[in-house]
């Protein structure tokens, strides 16, 4: 009895009781992914009080809704409003970033997908060692203006003579999957040189610090992910282009990109939330003046204990953007994530 109420007649259409056990699972895992925003929310407007003597979890009926967390960041009489400066820095920092990020990582995608290079690992290793010589350079106060223009003089001296003798290449393979290999590195492993460097260049609490940071460790995702979706488009559509009449540029700007807008929308979205959410390089980046969110939420863990109802109000206005976007550009998001699913 209970077998034949699995079985199915036509394998496109699940059986009732399938059907049945599949919603039931769905909407346990509903239940478990909403139940947090759904706490979020009402601690939102929950006193102090009420936050400290237990879970109450109806309002108006375990509690009354107040706007004592929104009046005490937002209207502080003393302090004035705590919010909208991190929150304009975050803003601005997270979407500068990642359209700069998106900028340059698909047009390295592009070339990646389109072009052969066969880099020499020793000229890489070079121009590495040229970089760390001028970023020691520039630590023992050598004006940086001098210490590029020379590591890169003494890098073009070595590849125009000793570099043409070394062995080996690398494929596109091997540079995309060093480039992704690079988020495997933790923040933490390379921030006492990015802030070594930028306090000797004055960048410190600056808004253009977090921006060249957050560019920096979000290209090597972009480029993993567009590659994968250039790889997708045909190369027969920028042939056909080419035979028009068109140069490589009007091929990238007018056919490659308008077909790759979903790929591009999905992973915009993807690295600005990294970006919107990122704590540990602003905690060291940053101070009173370019402080972004992140920080501000953590800063309501106060000598009391943690301020729960503060917290929520600021995760609140940190997630309703985010989610909004991702409302507004379903449908793009739904093709990009989707792309080479099925190749062939």
């Amino acid at each position: 009895m209970l077998k034949r109420a699995f079985q199915s007649a036509n394998p496109f259409q699940p059986s009732f009781a399938w059907m049945g056990l599949s919603y039931f699972l769905l909407g346990i895992w509903t239940f478990i992914v909403l139940f947090p925003f759904y706490w979020l929310l009402i601690t939102a407007f929950k006193l102090p009080i009420d936050v400290s003597q237990g879970p109450k979890y109806l309002p108006f009926i375990d509690f009354q809704p107040s706007l004592h967390a929104f009046d005490e960041l937002l209207f502080n009489e003393t302090a004035g409003n705590l919010v909208t400066r991190p929150y304009t820095n975050t803003i601005i920092v997270g979407i500068v970033s990642a359209t700069l990020a998106l900028i340059i990582g698909s047009c390295a995608a592009y070339a990646l997908t389109r072009f052969e290079y066969r880099p020499k690992p020793g000229l890489i290793f070079t121009f590495l060692l040229c970089s760390v010589g001028a970023g020691i350079a520039v630590v023992q106060r050598v004006p940086w203006q001098i210490a590029i223009p020379i590591a890169l003089a003494i890098y073009a001296l070595v590849a125009q003579t000793i570099g043409k003798r070394f062995k080996g290449e690398m494929k596109n393979e091997d540079i995309a999957f060093w480039l992704i290999s690079q988020r495997m590195l933790p923040p933490v492993a390379v921030i006492i040189p990015i802030y070594v460097l930028y306090q000797q260049l004055g960048l410190l609490d600056t808004k253009l610090a977090l921006i060249i940071t957050y560019t920096s460790i979000s290209l090597p995702l972009i480029i993993w992910f567009m590659r994968d979706y250039f790889q997708s488009i045909p190369v027969e559509l920028e042939e056909s282009a080419f035979i028009d009449g068109a140069s490589r540029y009007q091929v990238l700007w007018q056919i490659i990109l308008p077909l790759a807008v979903p790929g591009l929308v999905a992973t915009f979205l993807i690295v600005l939330v990294f970006t919107w959410n990122e704590y540990v390089l602003s905690l060291f980046l940053t101070g009173a003046t370019s402080q972004t969110m992140p920080l501000l939420v953590s800063g309501q863990n106060a000598t009391r204990g943690p301020q729960w109802w503060n917290i929520s109000v600021l995760v609140l206005l940190m997630v309703a953007p985010l989610v909004l976007m991702a409302i507004a550009l379903e449908r793009f998001i739904a093709k990009g994530l989707l792309v080479g699913a099925v190749k062939g």
